[in-house]
């Protein structure tokens, strides 16, 4: 059996490769590549369906028996290069590129009675995948981004999902497009906001249901609530109004998921 490759210089074109993917958008895009760190995330992607075309493995830290059962080729690289390639410390020397998916609203499925999380512009790569990883939690049918602000395969949204991108359904559009799409599904738009809204407990989420979140900063564009079948409201008994994004997010997808008996 031929001994897999070893990368021993941070000067190599595929350690250059991996770098861009991780560090810039456009890159990522124009490839349709990304960066997978850690063995939990790989399995996830893996379970996913999303196809690996590189795996890049530092034995120093690795035993190989972790890797074991995937089908792409393995390049060792050294612990100087892994620990410059590696997005966070404490992994397990594991490395991938990665395809991307499409998210084109159109290619969802759903069963009869949906459960969806639509997130409008989330800001943060961290908030992102915190939501992701709220959604994965639910097992809810999936997450809608609208105007998407961040890179979906940003390291920061992988890394802070807990590889949950890899195991929810996402669908990317403008917020005029998800409105259209959900009203052509006959799925009820309950919008989180501070006016016109009614206590989360007292609302109905056992029917075809959205719930839609904004920012922390500004929440909802008036699109989103001139379209909502009920503005829905988690009461605050402190000095704010509001809450983290996924913690709000959290709450309301779990009435729902209680409602309906889990």
């Amino acid at each position: 059996m031929t001994e897999p490759k070893t990368i021993t210089s941070l000067q190599n074109p595929l350690v250059k490769k991996v770098l861009a993917l991780k560090e810039k958008s456009r890159e990522r895009k124009k490839t349709g590549l990304f960066v997978i760190e850690g063995l939990r995330e790989l399995q996830l992607a893996v379970k996913g369906g999303y196809p690996i075309e590189t795996l890049l493995v530092c034995t120093e830290i690795a035993g190989t028996q972790d890797i074991k059962g995937l089908r792409t080729p393995m390049i060792q690289i050294t612990k100087g290069v892994y620990e410059k390639l590696a997005y966070r410390g404490g992994t397990e020397g594991i490395l991938a590129l990665a395809q991307s998916k499409t998210h084109d609203l159109n290619h969802l499925e759903f069963g009869k009675n949906p459960l969806i999380l639509v997130a409008e512009s989330p800001e943060k790569p961290g908030n992102l995948g915190a939501l992701l990883r709220t959604a994965d939690a639910a097992n809810i049918d999936a997450v809608l981004v609208a105007d998407p602000k961040s890179d979906l395969y940003n390291p920061n949204v992988i890394r802070s999902s807990v590889g949950c991108l890899f195991t929810t359904q996402v669908g990317l559009g403008s917020s005029a497009e998800i409105i259209e799409f959900l009203k052509n599904k006959d799925i009820a738009i309950f919008s989180a906001a501070l006016s016109a809204s009614q206590n989360y407990v007292d609302v109905d989420f056992k029917k075809p249901t959205a719930i839609v979140v904004g920012t922390e900063s500004t929440g909802l564009t008036q699109q989103w609530l001139a379209h909502s079948h009920q503005n829905i409201i988690i009461p605050m008994q402190g000095e704010i109004d509001s809450m983290n994004v996924s913690v709000s997010a959290a709450i309301l997808i779990f009435e729902a998921k209680r409602q309906r008996g889990f």
